[in-house]
């Protein structure tokens, strides 16, 4: 049952009404008819960590998917919700067979690797602060598994604890910009990972469904922020970068017309 428990402005102009499920958390934003204004610009402005996270957690999920999931040299995985592209090209540059997919934005520097259901099912997607933007996030991830063939989804969207934080002291609301919707606490996605059927396991900031069982100290040491980068390294060199096979597969299309 959900039940109001603010308003705030929004985009400087909308008032707009937010409420919280009193049992698992889900906190959302009332029909957020500022949606499609707010997405004038897929990546807004005031976006200024999109390339540190994407470095960051890039090292994450190379460290994740290279010692938790088997066969990782031969398979395939997909960033769904994409943006420009950056975690694709950098997965890839760590040697990961990774493609993008994204609806509302351009895919500027992994371009060439889009993914079509005739390469086959994925292993793993990716969701990077995907969730918090949409309507219906069991929805969204039922239909992102079911669009990849996958079982398995690494997503981050900030977390928060108790009751819904004060609307003018939590930062991740971003009322200014309108995109995003959609907030979560542990208990919240531990329900959505119920109703989907899907083991469920977090730490530092990476969360995971699937239906493998994952070691939670396993995933915590992996993702853990002191941990050195050198791993992402040794994974290069273990699994070979595709820098410049993409490279030179790209000339081939090129020359092809």
């Amino acid at each position: 049952m959900m039940r109001q428990c603010f308003e705030a402005i929004v985009l400087n102009k909308y008032k707009a009404s937010y409420e919280v499920c009193d049992v698992c958390g889900y906190l959302k934003a009332f029909n957020p008819h500022w949606i499609d204004e707010s997405y004038s610009k897929a990546i807004a402005d005031a976006d200024t960590g999109l390339v540190s996270r994407n470095i960051n957690i890039a090292n994450k999920i190379s460290r994740i998917l290279y010692w938790l999931v088997k066969d990782h040299k031969h398979e395939i995985f997909l960033d769904i919700a994409g943006g420009y592209g950056l975690l694709t090209r950098i997965m890839r540059d760590n040697g990961f067979n990774f493609f993008w997919s994204d609806k509302y934005c351009q895919n500027l520097v992994a371009t060439g690797f889009e993914y079509s259901a005739i390469y086959g099912n994925c292993l793993a997607i990716t969701a990077i602060e995907a969730l918090e933007h949409v309507t219906d996030p069991v929805e969204f991830i039922s239909n992102s598994l079911k669009l990849s063939g996958s079982k398995t989804i690494i997503f981050t969207t900030e977390l928060y604890k108790d009751n819904p934080p004060n609307p003018a002291e939590w930062w991740y609301y971003t009322f200014s910009t309108g995109q995003h919707i959609s907030f979560f606490k542990y208990e919240t996605l531990k329900k959505v990972a119920e109703n989907l059927e899907l083991n469920f396991v977090t730490a530092n900031g990476v969360h995971i469904f699937t239906d493998q069982i994952v070691s939670p100290f396993k995933l915590k040491l992996l993702t853990n922020k002191f941990f050195s980068i050198f791993p992402t390294f040794w994974i290069k060199y273990k699994l070979g970068s595709k820098t410049f096979l993409d490279h030179k597969t790209m000339l081939n299309l090129v020359s092809k017309g």
